[in-house]
């Protein structure tokens, strides 16, 4: 007889799960924070919702708090003024707070990923415990969907609240400051990857930048360790769309390649129009 495999027994699976890829969650938390700091500071006072005058970074770095007293979550109360837990106690624009944003963003999809791959661990290795489970959730050996026995085996909720508590051990006394620069490359990594699986097969055929998606995440990495060592203001204005261009030709990156990374770095509109103008200009020279 085999040990039963239960319902109780795959909630221990995804818990140690959860506990090996504990340094990937911290690291997509560290990079769902880049940005943060440019963000508004809002105050709520007497239900109304106002500008501050001041950004979320500049506040942070003057040691002032972020997380809003009246709307905030008691939990994430008591932060560190200006830490990644007290970022997420701040109000974004539609009035709710960044902790909702990183709930929905974050640690709702990582749950349920993790929670799948251990599903898909027990259906792939352990045959016999996998139907016990499928018996015991009452759903088809033939028919089982990873995600509907999840859904099922109800997971999500325990490993969720354990995956914020693993978070806020790691990173919630931390500068938001820091934990933005620990999360920019894999930020940049990120965007480059959404930018690859989202392009149209025409348009990869046709694009004079970067064609392979390796060369493209080398690239947008290669931007984001530009924008930092040139220290510019951030979203970068269209005063500095030049030092911004030479930075990132000094990096190493070539002209045809910058177009492609300008939709991944915090830069204006106009400032991504500037040094597009600049690209075409340099192109039609070197031809």
């Amino acid at each position: 007889m085999h040990p039963v495999f239960d319902v109780d027994a795959m909630g221990l699976l995804t818990r140690e799960l959860l506990r090996e890829r504990t340094a990937d969650l911290i690291a997509r938390s560290c990079a769902w924070a880049v940005g943060l700091s440019d963000q508004p500071h809002l105050q709520r006072r007497h239900g109304t919702q106002a500008p501050s005058g001041l950004t979320l970074g500049q506040r942070a770095a003057a040691d002032q708090p972020l997380g809003s007293d009246e709307a905030g979550r008691l939990e994430l109360g008591e932060a560190r003024p200006g830490s990644f837990q007290d970022a997420l106690n701040a109000l974004t624009p539609d009035g709710a707070l960044y902790a909702d944003r990183f709930d929905s963003q974050v640690l709702d999809p990582f749950v349920l990923d993790v929670c799948v791959r251990a599903a898909q661990r027990v259906r792939d290795t352990r045959p016999g415990a996998w139907v016990q489970l499928l018996d015991e959730l009452g759903e088809s050996e033939d028919e089982a969907d990873l995600v509907e026995v999840v859904r099922a085996g109800e997971w999500e909720a325990p490993l969720r609240t354990e995956a914020e508590h693993l978070v806020l051990a790691a990173l919630a006394a931390v500068p938001l400051m820091e934990v933005e620069a620990e999360g920019l490359p894999l930020s940049l990594v990120q965007a480059a990857e959404a930018m690859t699986r989202g392009a149209a097969p025409v348009a990869a055929a046709t694009a004079p930048a970067v064609e392979d998606p390796a060369a493209i995440e080398g690239a947008v990495f290669l931007a984001g360790v530009a924008l930092r060592e040139a220290r510019l203001t951030v979203p970068v204005p269209p005063a500095q769309a030049d030092r911004l261009l030479d930075a990132l030709l000094a990096e190493g990156l070539l002209p045809e390649e910058v177009p492609a990374v300008l939709a991944h770095l915090p830069v204006q509109p106009a400032t991504a129009a500037e040094i597009r103008a600049t690209v075409a200009v340099l192109g039609g020279a070197g031809s």
